[in-house]
């Protein structure tokens, strides 16, 4: 699946949802299905800079796409990062650093989490980015 039909199949998960603790509860069993780090890459240049809680991303090309795994010490952070790397893993490098991420403003996410929470999400974005480019440079 591309980047697009993964954010519209999120963005279309998100509606089925009437009010925002049923999505928070979508979000967290998320998470539980994240491809979790290894325990080698919990390491201090895996960590996010900017994220309330811990979270650790790491990426691997293979096949000439990036793979990730991550991991997060709170629930509904990994269930954030979870998404991400849903639409974002098992992608090409030029096809991550192209994509927008509008399918965030489009489930209401960003608005309805903390700004240190929100501030992380962005973060957890540009670290995805940062790995795109460094693999596309290859």
């Amino acid at each position: 699946m591309t980047i697009q039909e993964i954010q519209a199949e999120i963005i279309d998960e998100f509606s089925m949802f009437d009010d925002w603790m049923q999505r928070y509860e979508f979000i967290i069993e998320l998470g539980k299905s994240l491809p979790l780090i290894q325990e080698e890459y919990k390491t201090e240049d895996n960590i996010i800079q900017g994220c309330q809680s811990k979270v650790w991303v790491h990426g691997e090309l293979a096949e000439d796409k990036l793979v990730f795994t991550a991991d997060s010490d709170a629930i509904l952070t990994k269930g954030i990062i979870a998404i991400l790397i849903r639409v974002f893993s098992n992608q090409k490098p030029s096809d991550i650093l192209e994509a927008n991420t509008d399918f965030i403003d489009e489930i209401g996410l960003k608005e309805h989490l903390s700004p240190t929470r929100a501030n992380g999400l962005v973060s957890m974005i540009k670290q995805i980015k940062m790995y795109a480019l460094a693999y596309s440079q290859k």
